[in-house]
């Protein structure tokens, strides 16, 4: 199994670290990673500038690729031929924060693992719902044996495999649909020295529908969320809602 191994985070991140040693335990992995975060960047390409990978060292001594693009650059690089051959499988995390219900669409993690799947190949995201000196190490275990199974059973590359992993003792897995992020933001409006004033996106952690089934209430409940993803936003409902308006030029 040859894994292509990337995050939101940036190459130095203990999450990316911890989920490349469960994998090389299984595979044969190489990491593609950005070189800062691009947390919330969602699927951003870069169109205008000329693109880098780096050799670097990670945490550990072991060599990986360090990227100046975005999540979704790395993976579009490797898959259009910076890696020596296709991979089987896109592994994206492990993300310093859960990935749950309407977070899919700002995701950095997710789109990487999304790429994947637009360019034919099976794709993971994973996520753990705690800091960056949380323990990585039950996400990263259970992402190797996850993506043992997605290979082995053929996951289909117009899937997501979305996985979040809460922080405190893991009661069990579910599979699970997305649920809703209910989002605290507020403009936050400061002043420079010279009166000019600068602008935050700020606001409270989001807090997440609690109904049975969805990713939210899965992790919020110690369980470990496995959510299968599309990206076909048709609404479907209105196709003939839409078809009814009778439109025309």
């Amino acid at each position: 199994m040859y894994v292509l191994v990337t995050n939101d985070d940036g190459i130095q991140s203990p999450g990316l670290l911890a989920l490349r040693q469960a994998l090389d335990a299984v595979a044969e992995c190489v990491v593609l990673a950005p070189e800062r975060n691009w947390s919330a960047a969602s699927a951003a390409r870069t169109l205008f500038d000329p693109l880098r990978i780096d050799l670097v060292a990670m945490g550990d001594g072991r060599d990986g690729f360090v990227c100046s693009g975005t999540p979704a650059d790395c993976v579009a690089l490797a898959l259009l031929g910076f890696l020596p051959r296709r991979p089987d499988l896109v592994v994206s995390g492990i993300n310093i924060g859960p990935n749950l219900g309407n977070d899919v669409s700002y995701s950095g993690t997710v789109a990487a693992a999304r790429e994947g799947t637009m360019m034919g190949v099976p794709a993971i995201a994973v996520s753990l719902d705690g800091r960056r000196d949380s323990d990585f190490r039950p996400a990263a275990e259970f992402a190797a044996q996850i993506a043992m199974l997605a290979v082995s059973q053929e996951l289909t590359p117009q899937v997501v495999l979305n996985i979040n992993v809460p922080s405190g003792p893991i009661q069990g897995v579910m599979v699970t649909h997305l649920g809703r992020r209910v989002y605290r933001d507020e403009l936050i409006v400061r002043h420079d020295p010279r009166g000019r004033p600068y602008y935050w996106l700020g606001g409270d952690a989001p807090e997440g529908d609690l109904t049975e089934g969805t990713d939210t209430a899965a992790v919020a409940n110690g369980y470990i969320s496995v959510t299968p993803v599309h990206f076909d936003l048709t609404n479907q409902p209105w196709l003939d809602t839409l078809r009814g308006w009778r439109l025309d030029v």
